[in-house]
């Protein structure tokens, strides 16, 4: 096989590609800002009243997210559209009667859905989820709107001990547990922690503001009570505490700073959070994080499945018009997303694995390209 050099035919099918990816990215990107964002903006700004200065930017902030959505889109359209109009117009058979294959053909376009698989990589790990969460940020902020997996409000934290039995096997009892009312951002507000490490309730802290001190590793906790609890009797330890010190981990701070929605993470962020979240022993949640951090990395390379896809189906002699093109871009799209969203499902279940669940739907659909391509230069 003679190594790939670029010809002046692979500068003439770059500016055929370019424009039209440029423009499908542009449209597919207003369309999804436009449908997803305007709605729920102008409800809120109506219902809920947000400031429309903060709507604006929560506008300007969710461009990138559907930027990182329609760069995979826009190499479907673009392969579609670029090589049906060279079939179209029978510059395909010309490059065919002068000993060109199809895989050669094709070549330009397969480098060009692996550089936007590099930017839809580079989009989601660095742009989009800073985005997404300065989005966020502005909605609890403005209008106290309550999200699923950002926690400012009800923090708990069990931490738990290993006892080895005189049986010799080893248990986990709960040692201590940590709650507060609410997270500022820095201190946690109105704390109550629960000393349980004798296998009973030995000691119960109330106060009202904890910090945590990075020099001692200690929590400092300010204006409150502590509670002995002897023979079932409670009573109070000494007067009331201005400050005191609690050795306990980091990790309710952590948990509570740390805490996104996945989509507004990356995935060195997602794995750390993961780390947290399995302390807590919260298995449907670590799953879940699995899963969505499996699919960051598998993501990106739906470009080169539609890349392969497009111009496989694009090259096929027809007459099909950009309407065509278009419509068969969203059936393609439609029933990929339809068959990972499934496979995914089977993943945050348990069913299979999250590996399994990010990367089935990527190999099928190579497996399909890879079809369609031998199938024409056949």
């Amino acid at each position: 096989m003679r190594p790939f050099k670029f010809s002046i035919l692979d500068s003439y099918l770059f500016q055929e590609l370019i424009p039209p990816f440029i423009f499908s990215v542009a449209i597919f990107s207003t369309l999804g800002v436009a449908i997803a964002t305007l709605s729920d903006l102008s409800y809120k700004i109506v219902n809920a009243n947000l400031p429309f200065i903060y709507a604006l930017q929560i506008f300007f902030l969710k461009i990138p997210e559907y930027v990182a959505y329609a760069l995979p889109i826009s190499v479907l359209l673009t392969t579609l559209m670029t090589y049906s109009r060279l079939s179209k117009d029978s510059e395909l058979i010309a490059f065919y009667n002068c000993g060109l294959s199809l895989y050669r053909l094709i070549t330009p376009a397969l480098i060009l859905s692996l550089i936007v698989t590099g930017l839809t990589f580079i989009f989601n790990e660095l742009i989009v989820p800073n985005a997404n969460y300065k989005a966020t940020t502005i909605l609890v902020e403005q209008i106290n709107e309550q999200r699923k997996f950002l926690l400012r409000q009800d923090i708990f934290y069990p931490e738990y001990v290993n006892v080895k039995e005189k049986n010799g096997k080893s248990n986990k009892y709960l040692k201590t547990l940590f709650y507060a009312q609410e997270f500022d951002g820095e201190n946690m507000q109105s704390l109550t922690i629960l000393d349980t490490e004798k296998k009973g309730l030995n000691k119960v802290i109330i106060s009202e503001k904890g910090t945590w001190n990075n020099q001692d590793k200690v929590w400092d906790l300010f204006n409150g009570f502590i509670y002995d609890i002897t023979k079932n009797q409670i009573k109070a330890e000494g007067k009331f505490f201005e400050k005191t010190q609690i050795s306990l981990p980091k990790t309710p701070l952590e948990l509570a700073s740390k805490s996104r929605d996945p989509y507004e993470m990356n995935i060195i962020q997602s794995l750390e959070y993961i780390k947290l979240l399995r302390l807590l022993g919260d298995d449907k949640t670590v799953l879940m994080f699995q899963v969505r951090t499996a699919q960051k990395i598998s993501f990106p390379f739906v470009c080169v499945i539609f890349g392969l896809v497009g111009s496989s189906l694009g090259s096929r002699p027809n007459n099909a018009s950009k309407a065509t093109s278009f419509g068969l871009c969203v059936g393609i799209v439609f029933f990929y997303y339809l068959g990972s969203f499934m496979i995914s499902s089977l993943g945050l279940i348990g069913i299979i694995s999250p590996l399994m669940a990010a990367w089935i739907p990527n190999f099928i659909g190579l497996l399909i390209g890879g079809f369609l391509l031998a199938k024409e230069n056949g």
